[in-house]
């Protein structure tokens, strides 16, 4: 059975243009077309519907930052092609186009020690190396040294590559990738309650 975006976002308890993120994300291999509609499969929106919430009580800060983003759009930029998210982009430009200029509080970033980036509520990549930051004259940071520890390129199965060196930071991707992750915040970067407090 095919749904239209409006039936699927129906089915997941989202606003459509929630749902058509997803899709020009590219993160919703099975759609298919039938002239402009975009239809999805139903079992692959139950799919979507049943990806569980992020384990945040498994990690060992007290808060985290959640960086949002919305679906790559060529930058104006001489450090990047890119901003935001697509399942399409190389590790390299995903990389570039994640990692600043946001308008945060970098230390408290820096704290939670991984950045999970959330696309319509769903976490499609995560940041590690995040200890230095630059401010630029907007007020805005970056952080040169970060280091993508994985990302998603199919959120149905999810299909999930863990590309940090580090083995811990793969596990974090891993743990987190493909779940959901709820957070409000008037800008790119929120902060949402962890799991326990470091000693």
């Amino acid at each position: 059975m095919l749904l239209t975006t409006g039936q699927a976002a129906e089915e997941l308890g989202c606003a459509v243009t929630t749902f058509r993120r997803l899709v020009r994300a590219e993160l919703l291999p099975g759609l298919s077309r039938r002239g402009v509609r975009v239809m999805a499969p139903l079992g692959m929106v139950q799919a979507l519907g049943a990806r569980h919430s992020a384990p945040l009580e498994q990690l060992d800060v007290r808060e985290l930052a959640v960086l949002r983003v919305d679906v790559a759009q060529r930058a104006h930029d001489p450090d990047r092609d890119w901003i935001g998210f697509a399942a399409s982009l190389t590790p390299e430009d995903l990389l570039k186009a994640l990692r600043g200029w946001w308008r945060c509080d970098a230390a408290s970033v820096a704290a939670g020690k991984i950045l999970p980036v959330t696309l319509a509520g769903y976490v499609v990549a995560v940041l590690t190396g995040l200890s230095r930051w630059e401010k630029n004259e907007q007020g805005r940071h970056a952080f040169p040294d970060a280091v993508l520890a994985g990302y998603i390129t199919d959120l149905t199965g999810p299909t999930k590559h863990l590309t940090a060196p580090a083995a811990q930071d793969r596990a974090v991707a891993d743990l987190l990738l493909g779940t959901r992750l709820a957070s409000h915040s008037g800008g790119a970067i929120a902060y949402v309650a962890a799991g326990n407090a470091v000693n």
